[in-house]
């Protein structure tokens, strides 16, 4: 009986982070790089023009239109994937958004890395926002052909730690928001600066989703072991 309330204790320790309230901040976290976005796509398909000028997509649109369409359904739709409760009760749900999730994923990081190729840089970026922009949009494809390879074995654990990998990659422009306003009040403007500033957005990501997938199994080793120790005595 004490095993099976630890177990119990648990998985609902593990389940509170992605239940509730989890959904919502992580829709709010991309709510500004969406909104800008659909400004600006706003602006492509012909409308008013409601963000600055940019003749990097005006020049070339395709591929900032199917980033931008493709990075707010997956960032919405994603956020909702990691809602436990929604996952036991509807399934179906979780496994058909999953498909449609594949698609847009691979749509955002493809688009992303044919605007870092084909577009000239942006304006105050150097090199190495080159080199980030070519390593996360890789990393996060890389994540949800893992992911996808890793349900495809029935192997859950490996897929969603790779799913929240590619998630936390496509949520690199929330946390930019923040980092592109620290980094060069702290540290002045510069490229340097500039540069650091968005590869600092998708390492703070990643170190979250790291410490997410790992959390579940340090908290059960650690029930375990008071399992253990109150069946032995």
């Amino acid at each position: 009986m004490t095993t099976q309330a630890a177990a119990r204790a648990d998985q609902r320790t593990r389940s509170g982070w992605s239940s509730g309230w989890v959904p919502f901040a992580l829709i709010a976290l991309v709510l500004i790089p969406a909104i800008f976005g659909s400004l600006r796509l706003i602006e492509l398909t012909g409308g008013p023009q409601l963000m600055p000028a940019d003749p990097r997509f005006s020049s070339s649109p395709l591929p900032v239109v199917v980033h931008i369409v493709s990075a707010v359904g997956y960032a919405i739709l994603g956020a909702f994937q990691f809602s436990t409760a929604l996952r036991r009760r509807r399934p179906g749900w979780h496994r058909a958004a999953g498909r449609v999730l594949l698609v847009l994923g691979m749509a955002v990081a493809l688009s992303a890395l044919w605007m870092t190729l084909i577009y000239p840089r942006q304006p105050s970026t150097g090199v190495l926002a080159y080199l980030f922009r070519l390593a996360f949009g890789s990393g996060m494809a890389a994540s949800i052909l893992l992911g996808f390879t890793a349900i495809r074995r029935r192997d859950i654990a490996r897929h969603r730690a790779w799913m929240t990998r590619a998630y936390a990659l496509a949520l690199g422009a929330g946390t930019q928001v923040f980092t592109k306003g620290i980094g060069p009040a702290l540290f002045g403007t510069s490229e340097v600066t500039t540069d650091l500033s968005l590869g600092a957005g998708w390492v703070i990501n990643l170190a979250v989703a790291e410490y997410v997938i790992r959390r579940p199994a340090r908290r059960t080793a650690k029930h375990a072991g008071k399992a253990s120790a109150k069946v032995g005595s």
